[in-house]
Parts: C-alpha cells; sequence; structure tokens
C-alpha cells in the first residue's frame, strides 16, 4: 500500500501529461482542417503569425512571444513553396519582435508575384506593422490596430534618446548617450528606408516617404495604436472588409494553449482525403526572462536588467551583443 501511494505522484503526472498531449492533437488536427477548408475555399496561401503570452511547461510559467529568426525560417520556407500566381494571405496577430526576422519576412512578401494580404484580428505592432507595409492590401477588423515602426534601442526609444542628446550640452551628456544616440539615429534612418522600400508600388513615392517618417520618427509612443481611420489618414491601403473565415481561424488560437507554435501554414491540399500532420510545418521560440518584445537588435536581453550607474563596474546596457 505504501508502494501504492509512493507511486501516486508520478501516475498523477503521467495523466497530466498524456491528457495535455492528447488535447493539444485534437486542437492541432483542428487547425490543419481549418486551413485546409479555408485555402481551397480561398485559393490561396495562408500563413499566421500569431504570438500568445501562453503558460510553458508543466508549471504554466507565461512566456512572451515575440518575432524571431526561428519565424523567419518557416515563413520564407512557406512562401517559397506558394506558387508565384496564388494569392498569399497571412493572418497577423504579434507585438512585434526583432526587425531583422521582420524585415525578411516583408521583403519576401513584397517579392511574392501573387496578390498579397495581411489580415489583423487584433493587432500587429512594430515589427508586426513593418511586415504589414509589405502587403498589397491590409484589413483591419473593427477596432484592431497597428503600430509605429520607431526602433528601440537598448529598451529606450531611439528617437528620445537622440533628442536627448541634441538637446543637452555635450560636456553635460555621457559617452554611452551619445553612442545611443548615434546607434539610434542610424536605426531611424534604416527603418525609413526600409518602409519606403516596402511601401513602393502600393502608394505614391511621396506618399511613401511621408508614412515611413511618420512610423518611425518617434511622434507616438511605441504602443501608439493606429486604427482603421487613422491608417487611411497616413495613406496606407486598408480595408476593414475582415471576412468570418479569417476572424474563425483566428479563434483556434487560444491564450491557454500549450507549447503551441507561432508559424503555421499548410501546403497545397494532399492528393489523398487524409491530412498527413507532417504538411504543417510549426515553429516557436520562447525567449528567457528579461527579453523584451521590441527590438533594434539582437541584443543580449540580460544586459537590458544591468544598473545605468557610473559606478556599478559592469558592462553598460547599451553595449550590442556581439553574438
Amino acid at each position: 500500500m505504501e508502494g501504492l501511494w509512493g507511486a501516486l505522484p508520478i501516475l498523477l503526472i503521467l495523466l497530466f501529461i498524456i491528457a495535455r498531449n492528447i488535447g493539444n492533437k485534437q486542437r492541432h488536427a483542428e487547425l490543419v482542417s481549418k486551413f485546409a477548408k479555408v485555402q481551397k475555399k480561398r485559393k490561396s496561401r495562408i500563413i499566421a503569425i500569431v504570438h500568445r503570452q501562453e503558460p510553458m511547461g508543466l508549471l504554466g510559467i507565461p512566456m512572451l512571444r515575440y518575432i524571431d529568426l526561428n519565424d523567419a525560417e518557416d515563413v520564407l520556407d512557406a512562401i517559397r513553396k506558394t506558387p508565384p500566381s496564388k494569392p498569399l494571405e497571412l493572418i497577423l496577430h504579434t507585438p512585434g519582435g526583432l526587425v531583422l526576422p521582420a524585415v525578411q519576412i516583408a521583403r519576401a512578401i513584397k517579392a511574392h508575384p501573387g496578390k498579397t494580404t495581411v489580415f489583423v484580428p487584433h493587432y500587429a505592432m512594430s515589427g508586426g506593422t513593418l511586415i504589414a507595409l509589405a502587403a498589397d492590401e491590409v484589413v483591419l477588423s473593427q477596432h484592431a490596430v497597428l503600430g509605429p515602426i520607431d526602433p528601440q534601442i537598448g529598451g529606450l526609444p531611439a528617437a528620445s534618446v537622440v533628442r536627448v542628446a541634441n538637446e543637452k550640452p555635450i560636456q553635460n551628456t555621457e559617452d554611452y548617450t551619445l553612442v545611443l544616440a548615434d546607434v539610434g539615429a542610424m536605426a531611424i534612418t534604416q527603418l525609413q528606408k526600409i518602409a519606403r522600400e516596402l511601401l513602393t508600388g502600393t502608394v505614391s513615392e511621396n506618399a511613401a516617404i511621408g508614412i515611413a517618417e511618420q512610423l518611425s520618427s518617434g511622434r507616438w509612443t511605441h504602443d501608439y495604436p493606429i486604427a482603421y481611420g487613422e491608417a487611411r489618414e497616413l495613406g496606407l491601403n486598408v480595408s476593414n472588409d475582415m471576412p468570418k473565415d479569417m476572424m474563425e481561424m483566428m479563434a483556434l488560437f487560444p491564450d491557454s494553449l500549450k507549447r503551441n507554435k507561432s508559424v503555421k501554414y499548410l501546403e497545397d491540399e494532399p492528393q489523398s482525403g487524409a491530412l498527413a500532420e507532417q504538411r504543417v510545418t510549426l515553429t516557436g521560440y520562447q525567449p528567457q526572462p528579461g527579453a523584451r518584445s521590441f527590438s533594434y537588435g539582437p541584443w543580449n536581453p540580460k544586459e537590458l536588467k544591468l544598473k545605468d550607474s557610473e559606478n556599478s563596474g559592469r558592462k553598460p546596457f547599451w553595449r550590442r551583443n556581439a553574438d
């Protein structure tokens, strides 16, 4: 009897793991079925980039999700496997992420010969907005928002650092602030150039210059919500005609999913009646505690924790990760 009681915790853990795996497989099958049905109906390739703050592991510790290099690899692979004439449709739900993968994804969308559309059911901020700029059309649901693309340097708005460095006497400004301002100015210029590139052909040249400047210059806080009306005023090619299918697919990504991946796409329908699980590509990465959603990076998240102090004797927080 004592042996049975001693084994009970192990049995409960095993039952919990088995139940969770069964639930994940059921949700996976539902996703595959829905992707296949909607793709066939719309005659398009649908890619979902959905980031949630999901409970991870046995303890259910929330982990932040954001656009990273793993996402870029799978999105680029999905786009390469899409026939040139087939419409490309992305469901985008993200707080943003690293500039490098966001730019890679955006340029791949821009290069696709077929029609490209980004659907934003709720929000696509920062790097998500950068990706949206590459599409022929951006469709926002009611109350859905985009956001500024101004770069963040060491967790600080680059535009704010530049303003501080310009307004303070140089003899009263610490070296690391000047370095931050220098990197920040370069980052803003680069983001404006990339935004203009992505908007080419979608809006006029003058409109592209104006939109890029407004979104990247730091006129708003980084989490400022740009809804449909303001997006149109900026000159973006946006619509609010959100298909019911897209909202239904977004509902398949609840915040309570365990270890569900960030990027999903389904290749063209199999010849046989059954949908093979390997035809869905999944990817995801959970950053370590301290990582930030919005970065002009890559940056080492640990460096953001260092105190901003002259006498700390530790590596300054603005120093970039050499990896």
